[in-house]
């Protein structure tokens, strides 16, 4: 799994065997969580078209329906990535951190 594209304190988007992912930032109040996605085919279709304000879109879709809750009847309360694939995507991200701040240091 590898960063594709972010936008800062809203979504990473993470690819993994032609597989898309979008980790949407979620917060409501003083309560912060991530809640991460695989993109269905028809979803992957609309960010070919619209590109990242369709994820923008989407990772706000995602925070509103608070898909966390037990009484949200979010509809990605059900797609949720697994942990394997939260982990993976843990690793990637650390990575991409760890090769920007290289980036950083050397001035490229």
């Amino acid at each position: 799994m590898h960063v594709l594209d972010h936008e800062p304190q809203s979504w990473f988007l993470f690819e993994a065997d032609g597989e898309l992912y979008l980790d949407a930032n979620c917060n409501h109040g003083a309560f912060g969580y991530s809640f991460m996605i695989r993109l269905t085919t028809a979803e992957v279709q609309r960010y070919r078209d619209a590109g990242r304000d369709y994820l923008s879109w989407l990772a706000q879709d995602i925070h509103n329906g608070a898909p966390i809750l037990s009484a949200s009847l979010s509809p990605y309360k059900t797609r949720k990535a697994t942990k394997e694939e939260e982990a993976e995507a843990s690793t990637a991200l650390a990575a991409w951190q760890a090769e920007r701040i290289r980036s950083l240091k050397l001035g490229i």
